[in-house]
């Protein structure tokens, strides 16, 4: 069974403004609930191919894990797939122009390995889609105190 699990917020900033942040892994340890390191493996900033090791805590669990960047399109879209990865995942981010502000996107999706993991699906989705949305509430007040 697939997790696919989309987000959604508007953010009082221009779509080049939230898409520059967003796209700077310095800056994901801010604004993502869940990651507690970034290390660079290739040489800032971010380009398709770059990579990222991340090291994150989910439903419990020190997670280790390498992005890479596979599409970027600044202020529009940024695709990561994670390899070296207990969990196959892609994350997507979309940003468009709304409100006078941005409107942002922000999805995970990817197919848990194993007998586990595909039971455990549905639990990694509710999982997902709370943190992932406190994720966005942070970066929205992050971005909009500025």
């Amino acid at each position: 069974m697939s997790v696919d699990v989309t987000v959604t917020t508007l953010i009082s900033r221009p779509p080049a403004e939230v898409s520059a942040y967003c796209c700077n892994p310095d800056n994901d340890t801010s604004w993502y609930v869940n990651i507690k390191e970034v290390n660079w493996l290739s040489d800032p900033p971010a380009v398709v191919g770059t990579k990222v090791a991340r090291v994150a805590y989910f439903m419990g669990k020190r997670i280790e894990y390498t992005y890479l960047v596979q599409e970027l399109e600044p202020g529009r879209k940024l695709v990561m797939t994670a390899v070296d990865s207990p969990f196959p995942m892609t994350t997507e981010y979309r940003w468009e122009e709304a409100e006078g502000g941005t409107r942002m996107f922000l999805r995970n999706h990817g197919e848990p390995t194993g007998f586990f993991g595909r039971l455990t699906a549905p639990l990694m989705a509710m999982s997902m889609k709370s943190a992932t949305t406190k994720d966005l509430a942070r970066l929205k007040g992050i971005l909009e105190a500025e």
